[in-house]
């Protein structure tokens, strides 16, 4: 079929007349529409990461505990025992902001297909939300349908969310985050490839029926945002989770009855993705018939039936001999279940309809071939660090505190977390609000550590250390409940990497989350780029969301926030230098946002969780709050919320007439409550060690002092921290 190429026409299929002329080169040929649909989903930005994958090579992916690092659908590390944990993020940003209920259920359920194709059991889910001005328009609108979307999914199909974060900035009027983090639990043997093997082996459909929802959702999420967002509602999916449910509890069966050679979620790009990612790793081709595509609508074209990214429906080859028994299995489940192709030596993929060949192209190319941009990067201008000293609070420490706790930032999300069904599953151990989650393998000691990470004000300022911050940072929320952290998965989200600015932001923020995660080992498994995040040419803050993950051998080992007693000593680990560029502080007491952000010292960090770890396994530490926003006088006050019990803090004179001292953001430190008994041991083990630790408090009463400062009862930070999110969503949405 003869195709008139046009300016419009590659336009809207998100493809440069460069790119396109690569095509013909590899074809020797023009492209039919099929063909360059197909080329179109699979060279998107979304798909291909053509922007980013020259950067992406420095992360470190490797660590005797890996199991299998970034290029499969998660990233797998060895928990010990025979068994593994599965995890990764992926983003939502796009579809979630055009229609945020379905966006973000969607981006829940491809989340989880990503964990269960591997051979997981999804044992638990976080998302990072990053919303606008909370005055913007439609910014109610959108928490409201974001975190409907996340808990009515995540709920029907029964797995925890457990933890995450939500902030609000400005930056994000115009094109919010949804990111989502699922982990799960499999067998270390049984852990499932998406690798097409086995010439002649069927090629098998599951799930539910194809329709035209979704349609070039992956190009959609590979290009920025106009005023006319709403017009896009089209390529959002819409999401089923009692389907997936079921999806879920037929792959896994048929992955224990040894019924699958590979499998692959159909997730952006639908059955293209699926179907090329699986004959290219497998080194292999596929004859694909759609006629036997179970469709939800009449009269849908190859195209449509391509690129559909219709949800709850995985592709797998099924091992020789034993479709029946898949295909009982499926239909046991309620599913829809058709052989749609078969296995071919020939490393190309043929696709039929309706008796003719409308699509015949090589695989690798498609797959693995797409355009790598080495593109033109600013030079990025380093900020200039405030001077603490110069800066005056006009409000006394006790009113900072309070007008900090009851920012959006900072207030309360329990009118999220509320709505989310943390406790399903009976294995979470430390629920939402406390720092990091927690959650036991099933039927072990064994316990899973899970946090999500990043501060982008510090990435704006300085893309380099904010991306090595955020890594540290999560670093020290798994070690604060006393865990190993073990590796990372991230989301890169970032503005149009065509802006030399923007591709300063990326190359610098991967090149800080390398060094961070070398100097912490703490390699990279798995993750995602979101590009094109701004809209009429207004990026967002850079955000490299950092979903971490660390194993307490036993559950037992668990040091919780609410465990403090009173009379425990308060010890801050770290040294305080007052740090307040681009601290929150300075954002919400003086309404600025310059300086640079806090420096990173890697070694330090290293050292001082270790040091805090081996005091937590010697019995000295009764509960443990990392400081990051807000400094040391918010850890305090979190630490007083949640363990219900007032504190002293001696503050020293020389940092009275200073906010530095309570507010600054300076990293690497810990607030330690420790039994009187045990502080002294405590304190010269550090000394022993060179870290520096001081006891700074005592816990006891009903109120939180601040030095000489008047006190400020538990009662009043407690409503101040919990009114402001209630109150703002009590309003018309």
């Amino acid at each position: 079929m003869s195709l008139e190429i046009t300016d419009e026409l590659l336009a809207r299929h998100k493809l440069t007349r460069d790119e396109y002329a690569e095509i013909e080169r590899i074809l020797g040929r023009p492209p039919n529409l099929v063909e360059l649909g197909i080329f179109s989903v699979m060279w998107s930005e979304h798909c291909s990461y053509k922007s980013s994958k020259l950067h992406l090579e420095k992360l470190p992916t490797e660590a005797p505990w890996v199991v299998c690092g970034p290029g499969e659908n998660a990233g797998v590390v060895d928990i010990g025992d025979g068994l593994v944990a599965v995890f990764k993020m992926e983003s939502h940003n796009h579809p979630s902001f055009i229609e945020p209920y379905q966006g973000a259920a969607t981006g829940v359920g491809g989340i989880l297909r990503d964990v269960f194709t591997m051979g997981a059991r999804p044992v638990a889910l976080l998302d990072a939300l990053r919303f606008g001005d909370p005055n913007a328009p439609r910014m109610r609108h959108l928490v409201s349908g974001v975190v409907a979307g996340i808990g009515g999914y995540g709920n029907c199909v029964g797995v925890p969310t457990v933890g995450g974060e939500c902030t609000f900035h400005r930056a994000y009027d115009g094109n919010i985050l949804v990111n989502v983090m699922c982990v799960g639990i499999a067998r270390a043997d049984r852990v499932f490839y998406a690798r097409a093997a086995g010439i002649g082996n069927p090629v098998v459909y599951i799930g539910a029926k194809t329709g035209r929802d979704g349609i070039h959702g992956a190009t959609m999420a590979s290009a920025e945002f106009s005023a006319e967002g709403a017009a896009l509602r089209p390529t959002v999916q819409v999401g089923d989770p009692f389907t997936e449910k079921l999806l879920i509890e037929a792959c896994l069966e048929l992955m224990e009855r040894d019924c699958i050679v590979a499998i692959q979620d159909m997730g952006a790009a639908g059955l293209t993705s699926s179907s090329f990612e699986m004959a290219a790793r497998g080194g292999t081709g596929i004859e694909l018939d759609l006629d036997a595509v179970p469709l939800r609508e009449a009269g849908m074209t190859a195209y449509e039936i391509m690129l559909s990214e219709s949800q709850e429906r995985m592709l797998f080859v099924a091992r020789a001999g034993r479709e029946d028994e898949a295909f009982r299995i499926c239909r046991k489940w309620g599913l829809d279940v058709a052989i749609v192709g078969r296995v071919t030596d020939t490393g190309r993929m043929v696709i039929r309809h309706r008796g003719a060949v409308v699509a015949d192209l090589p695989v690798a190319p498609v797959s693995g071939a797409s355009p790598v941009y080495d593109r033109p990067a600013a030079e990025l201008v380093r900020p200039v660090p405030l001077v603490s000293e110069s800066i005056r609070s006009p409000l006394s420490p006790p009113d900072a505190l309070l007008r900090l706790l009851g920012c959006p930032d900072l207030a309360s999300k329990r009118w999220i977390y509320e709505q989310y069904d943390w406790g399903v599953g009976a294995d979470t151990v430390l629920p939402p609000g406390l720092g990091a989650a927690v959650v036991r393998v099933h039927g072990t000691r064994k316990a899973l550590a899970l946090t999500t990470d990043c501060t982008p004000r510090y990435c704006a300022a300085d893309p380099r250390t904010g991306a090595a911050q955020a890594v540290a940072e999560a670093w020290r929320n798994l070690v604060a409940v006393g865990a190993r952290p073990l590796a990372i998965t991230n989301c890169l989200n970032f503005g149009n990497p065509e802006r030399p600015a923007i591709m300063a932001q990326l190359k610098a923020a991967i090149e800080g989350m390398a060094e961070a995660c070398r100097a912490l080992d703490f390699p990279v498994v798995s993750g995602n780029v979101s590009l094109y995040n701004e809209t009429d040419g207004r990026a967002i803050l850079p955000t490299p969301e950092i979903g971490g993950l660390g194993l307490l051998e036993d559950v037992g080992e668990l040091v919780r926030p609410d465990r403090a007693g009173p009379g425990d000593r308060l010890v801050l680990v770290g040294e305080s230098r007052g740090w307040l560029g681009a601290s929150l502080f300075l954002r919400e007491i003086l309404g600025r946002e310059d300086g640079a952000p806090p420096p990173v010292d890697l070694a330090v960090e290293r050292y001082n969780g270790s040091f805090v770890r081996a005091q937590m396994r010697a019995g000295r530490v009764r509960a443990c709050q990392d400081l990051s926003d807000g400094g040391l006088a918010v850890a305090l006050a979190e630490l007083c919320l949640a363990s219900g019990i007032g504190a002293q803090l001696e503050v020293p004179v020389s940092a009275a007439e200073e906010p530095g001292w309570l507010f600054g953001e300076d990293q690497a430190r810990y607030l330690l409550a420790v039994r009187a008994e045990d502080l002294g041991a405590l304190l010269a083990d550090a000394a022993r060690n060179g870290v520096l630790a001081r006891a700074v408090g005592t816990l006891g009463g009903d109120a939180l002092i601040l030095g000489a400062h008047p006190p400020i009862s538990l009662r009043e930070l407690r409503r101040v921290n919990e009114a402001w999110l209630p109150s703002w969503m009590g309003e018309a949405v």
